[in-house]
């Protein structure tokens, strides 16, 4: 059972917090920022959000004690994270949302590395949101900024249009996720319960034979035959090295996929490098592979 925090209001507070990679564009994040301000938010920035360690947006306990304060700021109503990167599964290796459940949940919005953070929420029951984070916010078409706030203020969206393959209706609950980032918490206690889910995956700079050995994995543990359909969205600069022997990535997704016997749409806008459509963690969706649609029965 996943339940969805309550939906925002105009005037509710917004904590900006960096829980991966250290943030380097800092005019997208305030381009970001200036449109949640725009569509009535308040918005503060959270503890440690500019703080740099290697790679990572600050040590792991400072992104820890980032969360646990916004998480436990009654005035909170949703956390926005700045960036993706690398950083969400360190983050989590100490982590509990458990002894934080008296705590009334609240929206956390991103995607990429951030799977780490939406999935580990799911395992305890309560959605998030896959979707642009501040600093590709500005970047999303006007239709995917509304969706956004649709999906967040608890209105109905619209039906998403793909390339369908096939193996007829699958309905279920929708997993959206980074590719990579998923099949790095598969068999651990961040992987959410798959069982009769509906995968939607994404990823970006992953090589077609990285796609190819990704999903190789997941029908070795057998996850695809949990789940009742899959979605996929952008696998953007996927391509091989130029002059290499190579299968290109849609033929990986193919040759992986295609003879799971389930519905599977391809296409669909969401990911990296282009529209980026809200996508609610754990909400009841319908993928249908004959007509290559995936509709979301949200709210629900």
């Amino acid at each position: 059972m996943i339940s969805f925090p309550p939906f925002l209001q105009q005037g509710d507070l917004v904590t900006v917090i960096s829980t991966s990679g250290a943030l380097r564009e800092f005019d997208a994040l305030e381009k970001g920022m200036d449109i949640w301000r725009s569509r009535g938010y308040r918005v503060e920035l959270g503890s440690h959000w500019d703080q740099k360690a290697g790679y990572l947006a600050g040590t792991d306990e400072q992104r820890r004690h980032a969360l646990l304060e916004a998480w436990k700021n009654p005035d909170c109503k949703a956390i926005l994270c700045t960036r993706g990167g690398y950083g969400s599964a360190r983050l989590l290796e100490q982590w509990q949302w458990s002894p934080l459940k008296s705590v009334t949940p609240k929206w956390l919005i991103g995607f990429s590395d951030i799977t780490g953070l939406l999935w580990s929420l799911a395992t305890v029951g309560i959605s998030s949101i896959h979707g642009p984070v501040l600093t590709t916010l500005a970047e999303e078409p006007e239709w995917s900024q509304q969706r956004l706030f649709d999906a967040l203020e608890g209105r109905a969206l619209n039906p998403l249009m793909g390339e369908g393959w096939g193996g007829g209706i699958a309905i279920g609950k929708l997993f959206p996720a980074n590719l990579t980032v998923a099949s790095h918490l598969l068999e651990t206690a961040l992987q959410p319960y798959l069982k009769d889910a509906i995968l939607a995956l994404e990823d970006v700079t992953e090589a077609p034979y990285r796609i190819d050995r990704m999903l190789t994995h997941w029908r070795l543990c057998g996850a695809f035959k949990q789940v009742k359909g899959i979605a996929l969205g952008r696998f953007s600069r996927c391509e091989a090295p130029v002059g290499s022997n190579s299968w290109t990535v849609e033929e990986v997704l193919r040759d992986r996929l295609g003879d799971l016997g389930l519905p599977v749409v391809s296409g669909l806008y969401f990911g990296h490098d282009g529209e980026n459509a809200a996508l609610p963690v754990g909400c009841w969706a319908e993928l249908d592979g004959d007509k290559g649609s995936l509709t979301l029965r949200f709210p629900s």
